[in-house]
């Protein structure tokens, strides 16, 4: 099964994000959460633009990206993963939850330090949620984070097979949490005690800061919990709050033109958004 599935992997990708990408906008149409006042065609045209550069950009600078990454240390005997005996299983779940956890705690970093925050932020500034602000991440943000992943693979000693299972659901879970759909209270509140839960991610996108610095996990919730990151609900309500930056507001910021040039411009409060 491994094999098929490291044999296969670009076929995976693909089908993943394309399948879950349909799933999550035809959901969004049949049950939508918040009413959107900027409509698709205005945004979506752009958001899906800078997922193909990101991934052109990638494929350019790290052509085996964090797959390579991890076959080469296991050949090398890299790794916290690879200096140990247990099954390949236990491994492979270890991997997953180890890189997860990485990803927790790089996103924090990003809205932490400025300069990371100047690339993030375009993340942010989308004017509404839906699952395409899912995809929409600088290419400079893309590679930075490609670099790390594939440093932190090699120093857990991740396998190849881990790392494919990892990207797959962590892209499957940033469509699901940014989609723009309702779900029964009931099954959000136990859903989220596992899973980051589309209410859950977007009290993150909130104008406000304190909301934005909040719920930082992108796939379990756990880490939210147990760093004391987490917020349950907005303070405006979930129909109520303001999404975006306050800086970046106007319909022209939505085009991939000022997407790309948003990190090197100047802003009133710059390193951070205000409350």
């Amino acid at each position: 099964m491994s094999d098929f599935i490291l044999a296969n992997e670009p076929a995976i990708r693909i089908l993943g994000f394309v399948s879950v990408l349909s799933l999550m906008a035809v959901w969004e149409t049949l049950a939508t959460r918040r009413h959107q006042t900027i409509k698709r065609l205005l945004r979506w045209p752009a958001n899906l633009a800078i997922v193909v550069l990101g991934t052109l950009a990638i494929r350019l600078l790290f052509p085996l990206a964090a797959v390579g990454a991890a076959i080469y240390a296991s050949e090398q005997g890299w790794g916290l993963l690879n200096l140990v005996s247990i099954p390949g299983w236990v491994t492979v779940v270890l991997a997953i939850i180890a890189l997860d956890l990485a990803i927790y705690f790089q996103h924090r970093i990003f809205h932490a330090v400025p300069w990371f925050w100047r690339l993030h932020r375009m993340h942010h500034a989308d004017l509404e949620f839906d699952v395409t602000t899912g995809l929409r991440f600088h290419p400079l943000e893309i590679v930075l984070s490609m670099a790390i992943k594939m440093a932190v693979v090699v120093l857990v000693g991740a396998p190849a097979l881990a790392v494919v299972v990892f990207e797959v659901l962590l892209n499957a879970s940033s469509l699901f949490n940014h989609g723009n759909v309702r779900l029964p209270q009931r099954v959000d509140r136990w859903l989220r005690l596992l899973l980051v839960t589309p209410d859950m991610h977007r009290v993150h996108h909130s104008a406000i800061q304190r909301e934005t610095d909040s719920n930082f996990g992108f796939s379990v919730s756990w880490w939210d919990r147990l760093f004391g990151t987490y917020r349950a609900q907005p303070e405006k309500g979930h129909l109520g709050m303001t999404i975006g930056i306050e800086d970046f507001r106007t319909e022209r910021d939505l085009r991939l033109d000022q997407m790309l040039i948003q990190p090197f411009r100047r802003t009133k409060k710059w390193v951070r958004h205000s409350e």
